[in-house]
């Protein structure tokens, strides 16, 4: 006769910041493996849904996994909210995406999530393309991101190829590239971060940015460090996501991710590494 099962008991309270929904792999940091480390840094709880497991990026001569299977993928998000994680998260933040079928169901638990925590943000890196590469992921996520994600988040962080993209523009120059941004504000979307801004016009050895929202019209200008390693607008989007959570204003979170940012990337290319990390000097200075 099977005993009959019962729930454990209290252990205190369930305790999650931040829900990051987005990429993992074995070899690497991008999505997850980047993000949750930062935000761990930033002295918040996260709890981390894979959308895609793959051995490392698709630059390497090999690489196995896929997407998390639909139903997979689901089930992590229900669990969450099973366990009240999402329900008092104060923030989801959501990247590379595996499938359109992910961004709608994406979607219709981020909106249940909101009407159960008002107070849930929702911030968004558009995982689309670069310059570089073209739309190197589903290029039937376009609409999913345009018409049913992006209205559910308060801020977005895409590059500049992408923010063309969701705004059905060409933006060449920096106002064009703020015009565009400022397109994709709403009821929801306060604020847009765009990261390589207007890259044709930008000075040799620099890097741009255009930020938009809360009453800010703003560029900004750093260092380009020229090392080919993934998972930087990642590193970037969470650690504009965990300044905000420990209530930085939105200029104040660019300006000091800007600097990290490059801090970051000046020590890996020093150390001649293939991939991104974060130093411990820099992690715990983060926090």
């Amino acid at each position: 006769m099977s005993r009959p099962q019962t729930p454990p008991p209290p252990v205190g309270e369930r305790i999650v910041d931040v829900v990051s929904v987005q990429s993992q792999v074995a070899y690497g940091n991008v999505g997850n493996n980047i993000a949750v480390p930062v935000l761990q840094a930033l002295g918040l709880q996260v709890a981390p849904v894979p959308t895609v497991v793959f051995g490392n990026t698709p630059h390497y001569p090999t690489m196995h996994g896929g997407p998390l299977p639909l139903d997979w993928f689901k089930g992590l998000l229900d669990d969450l909210e099973a366990r009240e994680a999402a329900t008092r998260a104060k923030r989801v933040l959501v990247g590379y995406l595996g499938s359109p079928e992910q961004g709608m169901a994406l979607a219709e638990w981020l909106r249940r999530m909101q009407e159960v925590n008002p107070v849930l943000r929702v911030q968004i890196d558009p995982v689309i393309g670069d310059h570089d590469y073209g739309v190197y992921t589903d290029p039937a996520l376009l609409p999913v991101w345009r018409d049913h994600l992006l209205p559910l988040a308060e801020g977005l962080c895409p590059n500049h190829f992408e923010v063309g993209h969701l705004s059905g523009r060409s933006p060449r120059t920096l106002d064009e590239c703020l015009d565009a941004a400022e397109a994709l504000l709403g009821d929801t979307t306060r604020w847009v971060v765009v990261t390589s801004a207007a890259p044709e016009l930008c000075p040799p050895g620099r890097i741009q940015l255009a930020i938009v929202g809360d009453g800010v019209r703003e560029v900004r200008e750093h260092p380009l460090v020229p090392h080919p390693v993934k998972g930087v607008g990642d590193m970037f989007a969470a650690m504009i996501a965990g300044r905000l959570e420990n209530g930085a204003s939105l200029l104040d979170a660019v300006d000091r991710t800007c600097a990290d940012v490059v801090e970051v990337l000046q020590h890996v290319q020093a150390q001649g590494w293939q991939e991104l990390g974060l130093p411990r000097d820099i992690a715990r200075r983060l926090g």
